[in-house]
């Protein structure tokens, strides 16, 4: 594939707030590290999210959507964002290798995906930003081994695929800390743990909803919204998922 990603936010289009560090200043390179690849799949959900419309046109078969010209879309909100395209001078070798990872990764998704975007006989293709974010999260774990791992989870009662259900350490801290009323909004949580085979850095980064979240998952509760799936009553702000990212100190 192209290294797309050298040239220079969703069933869940979230709003977020900057993060905040809870681990020694010795960790901060993990710390960037966990915020780049949370961001770069934002905005990888993000692109997804903006191209609903042309994606779910029946009358239009090949939509010009393919990896590379994906890419450099993720590539331009990214930078829109932050200034700086995903992959630049000054990272380390491994914020480079994982970010490089995901990138294609997001690639290999959306050209597997070529003949669902392109079908000109039906309208919803079902493919939203949270069936890409879990694709290019289970593809990327597949590229770095245990380097790192991304996923997308929420409070028990509000996730839809069990793949996305949160882990016990994931559950402890949304349900003791996002959900506390003292927590301050978009603060992530980050802390080294035992991951079973060894000491990991994990990291956890509260997304809520914003207004374009709540055709899917707003007002009224329980009634079936376009994927499927009865809606969650939520409202603009409400905490709506979570990023966990997973390092190998």
């Amino acid at each position: 594939m192209p290294r797309i990603f050298l040239i220079s936010l969703t069933s869940l289009l979230l709003s977020t707030a900057p993060q905040a560090a809870r681990t020694d200043t010795g960790d901060q390179h993990l710390i960037d590290s966990g915020n780049r690849l949370a961001a770069v799949l934002r905005a990888g959900r993000s692109v997804v999210s903006e191209n609903q419309a042309l994606i779910n046109d029946p009358a239009i078969g090949d939509k010009g959507l393919t990896p590379e010209a994906f890419l450099e879309q993720v590539v331009a909100t990214y930078a829109a964002t932050h200034g700086e395209p995903p992959v630049t001078d000054g990272l380390t070798e491994l914020q480079t290798r994982l970010t490089e990872a995901q990138l294609a990764a997001m690639g290999e998704v959306i050209a597997e995906a070529q003949d669902q975007l392109n079908d000109p006989d039906i309208g919803f293709k079902g493919f939203i930003p949270a069936i890409f974010a879990r694709l290019t999260n289970e593809r990327f774990g597949e590229k770095v081994g245990d380097l790192a791992s991304i996923k997308v989870t929420a409070p028990p009662h509000l996730v839809r695929n069990r793949k996305a259900r949160p882990d016990a350490w994931e559950a402890a801290v949304i349900e003791q800390r996002f959900l506390s009323s003292d927590w301050q909004t978009g603060a992530s949580f980050e802390e080294r743990t035992d991951g079973g085979d060894g000491e990991v850095f994990r990291m956890l980064l509260p997304e809520y909803y914003s207004a374009s979240c709540l055709s899917c998952h707003g007002q009224p509760a329980g009634e079936v919204d376009v994927t499927g799936f009865p809606k969650e009553g939520g409202a603009e702000g409400d905490l709506g998922g979570a990023i966990s990212i997973t390092l190998k100190p």
